[in-house]
């Protein structure tokens, strides 16, 4: 497939004002560590306006750090139903694939886990995950992230946002094979905010900002024909697994095929008769966009991914960040229980 460029365009103070204003979680410095509030002006998960008071649903979304990470639920009414557990420290299989910085589990309506961690078809695979096979310093490859192998991801700041709804962490990736994991690669800061859940369905935003730290620096894909990586998400394989997509009816196969703006994965996760799913709404300010999908479904067992940059290598300057923006809608029943294109709409034009 063809490599997809960037184009870096720094924000002016004006427009870093106007962007803080518009979308900028309610934090304190109480709650977001002051040495990276300035990075909060370059904006938050999917553009959220602040609620109406009036049509406030009777839930509050409750993030807690715990000792591997940070869960997040909706708490309210007598009950606390848990939404997903973001994982920051390292979990590995017998000494091996090593990870952090993913999702699991990531939870539907009625508690049922929607995503696999180890599936033993690919162990390197866990949950809601963003990272890649290639990455490229100089003349060196430094681990394989996707494969968990020789690469880490060190957490320096995390915080909650101050109306609880949500986390946003600062890390950076590190790996042995580059100057003895004494120096990070590149800087990530990944925020991951929670709606209530309403009308049947339930939002999660997240936005992922990379910046190299170092010149000639290359990322990209698988380098096989598929060429995939990135924001990726292992759902449970399903017999009865459905696709649903923007541009109309896609089948799963060996390459990425043009889905458009959003996809939906629809089944009986819950192991009943109850379907369920989520969906995966790519905004159109994501790096990349629009994205060609990977798409799998039975006998073939792995991700779903809407791949950037592909095939790759892909250049990106030092000190020039990059964003990749996702909000993934839960529901109850399959796709055609659920407005998902009006609920791109209003993804894109910046609401709740």
């Amino acid at each position: 497939m063809p490599r997809r460029g960037v184009v870096f365009h720094p924000p002016s103070a004006a427009a870093k004002l106007a962007v803080t204003a518009m979308r900028l979680p309610s934090v304190t410095a109480g709650r977001l560590p002051a040495a990276w509030l300035s990075l909060a002006l370059l904006g938050s998960c999917g553009g959220n306006r602040p609620a109406d008071r009036s049509e406030a649903p009777r839930t509050a979304i409750q993030a807690t750090r715990q000792e591997e990470g940070y869960l997040i639920e909706e708490v309210g009414e007598g009950a606390a139903r848990p939404v997903l557990f973001y994982r920051l420290e390292p979990k590995s299989l017998n000494g091996e694939y090593a990870r952090s910085n993913y999702i699991h589990p990531l939870y539907g309506l009625d508690g049922e886990i929607l995503t696999e961690d180890f599936p033993e078809d690919h162990l390197h695979h866990r949950g809601v995950f963003w990272t890649w096979h290639q990455i490229l310093v100089g003349g060196v490859r430094a681990g394989d992230p996707w494969l968990a192998k020789n690469f880490s991801w060190d957490v320096r700041e995390s915080a909650v946002f101050a109306d609880g709804g949500g986390v946003r962490v600062r890390l950076h990736w590190k790996s042995p094979d580059f100057r003895g994991g004494a120096e990070a690669i590149v800087e990530e800061i990944t925020a991951v905010r929670v709606h209530p859940a309403e009308g049947g369905l339930r939002k999660v935003d997240f936005e992922i900002r990379l910046t190299p730290l170092h010149d000639d620096f290359r990322l990209g894909g698988s380098e096989d024909d598929k060429g995939y990586g990135g924001f990726s998400l292992r759902v449970k394989m399903l017999e009865d697994l459905t696709f649903a997509a923007a541009n109309g009816p896609v089948a799963a196969g060996r390459n990425a095929v043009d889905a458009g703006a959003w996809m939906d994965f629809s089944g009986t996760f819950g192991g009943g008769e109850a379907k369920s799913g989520v969906a995966v709404l790519a905004h159109p300010s994501s790096v990349g966009y629009p994205q060609p999908w990977i798409i799998r479904a039975l006998p073939m067992k792995s991700m779903q991914n809407p791949v950037w940059p592909g095939r790759g290598p892909l250049p990106l300057a030092k000190g020039e960040e990059v964003v990749l923006r996702y909000r993934l809608i839960l529901h109850r029943g399959g796709a055609d229980a659920v407005p998902l294109a009006a609920l791109w709409e209003e993804y894109r034009r910046g609401h709740r």
